[in-house]
């Protein structure tokens, strides 16, 4: 562009502690944005992407940072304001959508007031110009009953809702530059699209700047005009969309492009980064005839588990004379998983799966109906028999952070299920089996004497895994269990669980928003909505011929790329 850039990052570098404990995360970075333009940053964690906008908004920690370089928003460097001359642009001129709208929201104050007490200090508004500005630009943000939620505090709306309050937050004061720091992240597929449709009107509405940061590639396709990708606090490659996309240059760009699973093809294993880099990698195509033979073989088998006419609901009622409301959390679902075989779960937040999940591993009371493992009902047995029944029906979570203790060494944790199910005859033939498996998991001997705290996210993913399977179980749920990571390390954890399905002969059911993720995974493919099933079939027939009007909305949702 002729024009000059309204933010120029020059040769920006950012590192952290002091001496021998010095790490550098940022280094001698440079890119513009310029008036109207959309600018994705993509990476993975640690690629320095967050860092970056945390430079930009003068929201380093002024103790522990070394910053170097240079930051100009309208001519003006950035990096030599101090606190109170950065306060009258922070907000005001540049503002930012952060990550985690519930950690980032007061939950003790009203939404409606945590906005206008934005619009009260940057722009001098009295309390009531400040209450109809607000409800204004919930309206704008397509939030559902403006003022109800003006007066609701943040845990009484759900996640998309929280994102929106952030997004009208953030534009409240008109800024010229926006910062979107994984704006999506969280959200289901459907409300990711509909906030980046949201995000893409109000930038050409009102012709202010973006940049928006993100993991996913094929998500900042849909909204950015340029993009920076970066590495290890580098900038490995600057171009177009469209050129990134048509002909990525650096290596690293083509493995986050190939890492995320296709919807046309489908792979025996997804490239990673490491497999990249190794030229004698030759994605290898699962065809419908292959797909056909393996599933013959699995259907002919009696079900490992059968769920019929199941019921979870959930009573709740305010006051002592007001009346019961129930919530139909799993309404009337019947469905069968055989050995062998990954079903595929699949719906928007609140539609029941992972309750599901929780009802068939018996960590909630049903409300009705059966479920049946290897001809067995579950709903009958007693505490005790379910607790020996945890040996083969395990879960892995979300979040593995939450599951571990964080007092206890990885080695420890993962030797406690196997004592609690009196596997192995002693303590050294337990560690020598938990060596073995975290080696099988990706993870060296050393990862035995480390704490939880002390790994990134896909490394505690792995040992999720690892205390899922040490116990050798034979139907394991995926509750969610690979969205809060990083694309590339989500293809590393999907081609684990997948090897480890083929060598040790689990059974899954694979429960996730992310459609994209699902169809790769699974066999079969059940979606659900509001607790029912609306469709159960082929994962790839359902994919390319969806029968249901909500199958058809989450399938147009998924990131596409261009």
């Amino acid at each position: 562009m002729n024009t000059p850039p309204l933010l120029s990052v020059k040769k920006l570098s950012v590192s952290f502690g002091k001496g021998n404990t010095e790490t550098s995360v940022l280094h001698t970075i440079s890119f513009d944005v310029h008036e109207g333009e959309i600018v994705g940053i993509v990476g993975e964690s640690g690629s320095g992407k967050s860092v970056t906008s945390l430079s930009i908004m003068g929201l380093l920690p002024s103790k522990d940072a070394h910053v170097e370089g240079e930051i100009f928003f309208e001519k003006q460097n950035l990096l030599v304001l101090n606190e109170k001359e950065f306060r009258k642009i922070r907000g005001r001129e540049i503002a930012m959508i952060f990550q985690e709208p519930m950690s980032a929201l007061n939950p003790s104050l009203t939404c409606g007031f945590q906005v206008a007490e934005v619009l009260q200090l940057h722009l001098k508004m009295n309390a009531k110009e400040a209450k109809n500005e607000t409800i204004s630009l919930f309206k704008k943000v397509k939030l559902p009953r403006p003022t109800e939620i003006y007066n609701s505090y943040p845990h009484q709306i759900s996640g998309g809702q929280m994102q929106r309050v952030m997004i009208a937050m953030a534009i409240a004061c008109k800024p010229k530059l926006l910062i979107a720091d994984e704006p999506t992240t969280a959200l289901d597929v459907t409300v990711q699209k509909e906030i980046i449709s949201l995000l893409k009107s109000i930038q050409q509405e009102t012709k202010m700047a973006m940049l928006f940061i993100s993991h996913d590639l094929s998500l900042v396709s849909e909204i950015a005009d340029t993009v920076v990708v970066m590495y290890k606090g580098n900038i490995v490659e600057k171009a177009t969309t469209i050129e990134i996309f048509k002909n990525p240059q650096a290596e690293y760009t083509k493995a986050l492009l190939a890492s995320r699973p296709a919807l046309d093809v489908r792979l025996a294993k997804l490239p990673t980064i490491a497999s990249i880099a190794d030229k004698s990698f030759k994605p290898r195509e699962i065809k419908p005839v292959e797909r056909a033979k393996r599933h013959k073989n699995i259907y002919t088998q009696q079900p490992i588990l059968e769920v019929a006419n199941l019921k979870k609901y959930y009573f709740s009622s305010v006051g002592i004379f007001a009346k019961k409301e129930i919530v139909k959390a799993v309404d009337a679902v019947s469905f069968s998983v055989f050995e062998g075989e990954t079903l595929g779960l699949v719906g928007e937040s609140g539609c029941g799966k992972s309750t599901l999940g929780r009802t068939i591993l018996q960590l909630e009371n049903v409300t009705g109906g059966s479920i049946k493992y290897r001809g067995r009902e579950l709903v009958k047995l007693s505490k005790t028999e379910i607790r020996k029944l945890r040996k083969e029906v395990q879960i892995i979570f979300q979040d593995p952070y939450s599951s571990l203790n964080p007092r206890l060494m990885i080695g420890q944790a993962l030797m406690e299920p196997m004592e609690v199910h009196g596997l192995g005859n002693s303590k050294s033939e337990r560690k020598n089996r938990v060596l073995s498996l975290l080696e099988r998991v990706g993870l060296d001997k050393s990862y035995f004497y480390r704490y939880p705290h002390e790994l990134s996210g896909g490394q505690r993913q792995r040992v999720g895994i690892a205390r899922t399977i040490v116990v050798e179980p034979k139907l394991v749920i995926c509750d969610e269990s690979v969205s809060a990571l990083d694309i590339s390390v989500q293809a590393q954890v999907l081609n684990l669980l997948n090897e480890l399905k083929n060598d040790f002969g689990f059974t899954y059911i694979f429960i996730s928003h992310d459609l994209a993720v699902v169809k790769y995974m699974s066999d079969q493919l059940l979606v659900m909505n509001s607790g029912k099933i609306e469709e159960l079939g082929d994962a790839d027939e359902i994919y390319e011929n969806p029968q249901t009007v909500y199958s058809k909305k989450l399938i147009a949702a998924i990131p596409k790329g261009i």
